[in-house]
């Protein structure tokens, strides 16, 4: 990381001609790095929320056999700038009897959490060196801590609303996501076990070579097996269908955000998409290889390389998004019980018998 900021710094001296900026501290460096390469990522983030709203609508129409957005724009393209606009303008309500202080900070840590996860997550390598906002060394473990932090806030607007659906809502989210959280931090130990290490950056140099060196297909199958255990309780820690058990709209309307309005129901609204995006990625560096190509070179020429790992790592991503909303299109929601079940008694047990599985492989082997 310290060599990536150096030559940062020596690209923008040689670039502006400002010769005074070599007596700025390393440190200061480091702090306008990230908040460079925050800001650049919250940007990308908020724009991604937006377009996957129209996206999700036009999946919809195209499933289920209806046309969906199409008014705002050519076929509807501008129809999720409408919607923030809309957004920004509605009257933001408070409830009489709730907790003002909890009810208006809850969206906020929600988005702040979930934005978090982006920071451990590198999205390319330029010059053999991370390009993230920083390079942890136990990146596996500070993404399972920043993913189980969000239940604070769920069940801080829960109770705060002081709605006993709200309150009903945040309590099913709240197990949800905890109960949920197990089968992933098995499915990353899985990860680790066969990486070594849980450095993030350290676990997407490691697939590089070709998709076959591509940690889903390293122990086939029970790579893939861990995988699947991943990706479906991850949809169901992001609250996406069939698992929008705090959302059912049937017996809570809307569960623990019911009472919120204006901009703070859009962060609730925007961390849910961010959220998807954050696990795509998650899935993206540890099983898809990250930025590295499907082929064991790359296509473009040298100077172009950086843009070709950024081009696979976003289509693998988008991709990974585009399947969770295929999913919520086309399964009915788990009943609460059903949910439990498919995780304690389904999920648990085989991502328990992966990890045996490549345990006993790695030693025989």
């Amino acid at each position: 990381m310290q060599e990536l900021i150096i030559w940062i710094q020596k690209f923008v001296i040689e670039t502006t001609g400002w010769g005074f900026l070599k007596t700025l501290p390393i440190e200061l460096w480091y702090i306008l790095f990230m908040f460079v390469f925050g800001g650049v990522v919250l940007g990308v983030v908020m724009f991604f929320a937006g377009v996957a709203s129209y996206a999700e609508r036009k999946v919809a129409g195209h499933i289920q056999s209806r046309m969906g957005p199409m008014r705002v724009g050519p076929h509807g393209l501008l129809q999720f700038m409408a919607d923030g606009i809309k957004l920004v303008m509605k009257e933001d309500l408070i409830p009489a009897k709730a907790d003002r202080f909890l009810f208006k900070a809850a969206p906020y840590v929600l988005f702040a959490g979930t934005l978090a996860l982006f920071a451990a997550i590198p999205y390319n390598q330029l010059f053999g060196k991370p390009l993230a906002i920083t390079n942890l060394n136990i990146g596996l473990l500070y993404v399972l801590a920043m993913s189980g932090f969000v239940v604070v806030s769920i069940l801080m607007a829960g109770w705060a609303s002081s709605n006993k659906w709200s309150l009903l809502g945040g309590m099913r989210s709240a197990a949800q996501i905890i109960s949920y959280e197990v089968p992933v931090a098995v499915s990353f130990l899985a990860i680790i076990m066969i990486a070594g290490t849980m450095n993030m950056f350290d676990i997407v140099s490691m697939q590089e070579g070709g998709i076959w060196n591509w940690l889903i297909f390293r122990y086939p199958p029970f790579t893939c097996f861990v995988f699947l255990v991943y990706y479906v309780a991850a949809m169901a820690e992001v609250n996406r269908t069939p698992f929008d058990i705090p959302e059912a709209e049937s017996e809570l309307v809307a569960g623990f955000h019911t009472e919120y309005s204006g901009m703070r129901f859009a962060f609730f609204f925007m961390s849910e998409y961010a959220n998807m995006l954050a696990v795509s990625a998650i899935a993206t560096v540890l099983f898809w290889g990250g930025w590295h190509s499907v082929l064991p070179f790359s296509i473009l020429p040298e100077p172009w390389v950086v843009l070709e790992g950024m081009g696979w790592f976003a289509g693998k991503t988008l991709f990974s998004v585009f399947l969770m909303m295929w999913l919520r299109w086309t399964l009915p929601r788990y009943r609460v019980d059903q949910l439990m079940k498919l995780c304690w008694k389904v999920l648990l047990p085989i991502a328990f018998a992966n990890v045996i599985a490549i345990g006993i492989w790695i030693a025989l082997t």
